[in-house]
């Protein structure tokens, strides 16, 4: 079974056993989410793994950034819960008691807000000044295990910064707590709800969790951003048209029961943008990829393109190069035939006047030249082979390049000097020291055929 066809996902074979084995590792149900990690990590299964186990501890994840945080907004259709005070009467005794309580502390609240801000001015509030926002964090929660024990919801050992890009970039939940350390109700909160194992159950499986006390920098500034007005404070964070923006918020001490019917009901009528934002990078993805192989059969194309055009450049290169050879073949065959031409001119002087027939030392010679001509010459028994050479080299019917040989017994004569390490010619025998008396048929033999 396919499931990368399934899930219309464009998977390989190979990516698609690489999303199994991840969702085995890791307990991730949905593909989509598997896919999106994986292919973040350039599909390398052993650094996606290494980096949700990272998360899961609470560990800031490589994407975590201080340098460009995702800016976080309020949604005007936000869930906002208050819990109920703790103590006073009921009915209308007891609403007029809220009533009077809550304009009484409007006012209280409002005259400490203007008395805070004239301090401000003359003493600066010293939780402005971060010096170790990472170390703000990390002392909370060691704080937390030593007032309220180990069993509570996994803490983000990191900023309020690299939490967001976490969630950001993971697609979840962040759930941000903040505590008040002088406040009954965080106390109590912390001690009765946090510590609830389906709490925390909860919290783990579909939330990022970070938490810090106001009362240090980082939470001082995370309180300032998220403007709460009662303690302990949760507020549900979420990528929402492509911005990191509040959905929900929860004030005071709400019980486990109360605490996890309200936490449902803000993540799942938040769900929605989560699968949104994942179907939009599934596309994205999608669109990447199809590009990215568009540009690859392009580069292939034009590769292929170039291939040709270097082979076609390579063979006309080739044939000129092959015309120039044969051109400066022929170019230096018609100078050799040229300088053959004016050899033959020069040699005509090379060749001895014929002696009469009357004369007793008259050799009578018969030449056949490859092409039938027949020559007949008189020579004097003391002429040079050489004389004879000449004779037939100097007629235009000969071959350029010959040897002469008689009939019977067969034998090459050595008609033309031959020069020895660039000395004096070579002494040629006369036609008498050749054996040549009388009447005499040579044959002309081209040496070039």
């Amino acid at each position: 079974m396919d499931f990368g066809s399934d899930l219309g996902l464009g998977l390989t074979s190979e990516q698609t056993e690489k999303i199994l084995q991840f969702q085995d590792l890791t307990g991730i149900e949905d593909m989509s989410i598997c896919r999106d990690v994986l292919q973040r990590h350039q599909w390398d299964l052993e650094v996606a793994v290494q980096e949700q186990l990272n998360i899961r501890e609470g560990r800031p994840s490589v994407f975590a950034t201080e340098s460009r945080p995702p800016a976080v907004v309020s949604d005007l259709a936000a869930q906002h819960f208050y819990a109920p005070t703790s103590d006073g009467p009921g009915g209308i005794r007891g609403f007029f008691s809220y009533l009077f309580n809550f304009v009484l502390s409007l006012c209280v609240n409002t005259v400490s807000t203007i008395f805070q801000i004239g301090f401000r001015i003359i003493r600066p509030d010293p939780r402005r000044s971060i010096t170790d926002p990472v170390g703000d964090v990390l002392n909370f929660i060691r704080n937390f295990d030593e007032k309220f024990g180990s069993v509570h919801p996994v803490f983000y050992q990191g900023t309020y910064s690299q939490a967001l890009s976490d969630a950001k970039q993971e697609l979840r939940f962040l759930l941000v707590f903040l505590h008040k350390d002088d406040s009954v109700e965080s106390i109590t909160f912390c001690r009765n709800t946090l510590t609830n194992p389906e709490v925390v159950t909860y919290i783990n499986s579909n939330t990022l969790f970070w938490a810090c006390s106001v009362n240090t920098g980082e939470g001082y500034r995370v309180s300032q951003s998220l403007r709460e007005s009662r303690y302990p404070f949760l507020a549900v964070i979420v990528l929402k048209d492509n911005r990191m923006t509040i959905v929900g918020r929860l004030e005071g001490t709400h019980e486990p029961r109360i605490l996890l019917h309200r936490l449902r009901s803000i993540l799942a009528d938040n769900e929605i943008n989560l699968i949104q934002a994942r179907a939009e990078r599934v596309e994205r993805s999608l669109t990447q990829t199809l590009r990215a192989q568009q540009d690859e059969a392009y580069m292939e194309s034009l590769r292929a393109d170039q291939e040709k055009e270097r082979k076609r450049e390579e063979e006309r290169q080739a044939i000129l190069a092959e015309e120039r050879r044969k051109q400066e073949e022929i170019l230096a065959e018609e100078r050799r035939k040229e300088d053959i031409a004016k050899q033959k001119i020069d040699s005509i002087v090379k060749v001895p006047d014929e002696p009469d027939v009357t004369d007793p030392n008259a050799v009578h010679v018969v030449i056949k030249l490859p092409n039938g001509t027949r020559l007949e010459r008189r020579f004097l028994a003391n002429h040079s082979l050489e004389a004879v050479f000449y004779y037939v080299f100097c007629h235009p019917s000969s071959p350029d390049s010959f040897e002469i040989t008689t009939n019977f017994p067969k034998r090459v004569l050595q008609c033309r000097p031959v020069n020895e390490n660039g000395g004096d010619n070579v002494k040629v025998m006369t036609l008498a020291e050749a054996g040549l008396r009388n009447r005499e048929v040579l044959f002309i033999n081209d040496l070039d055929a």
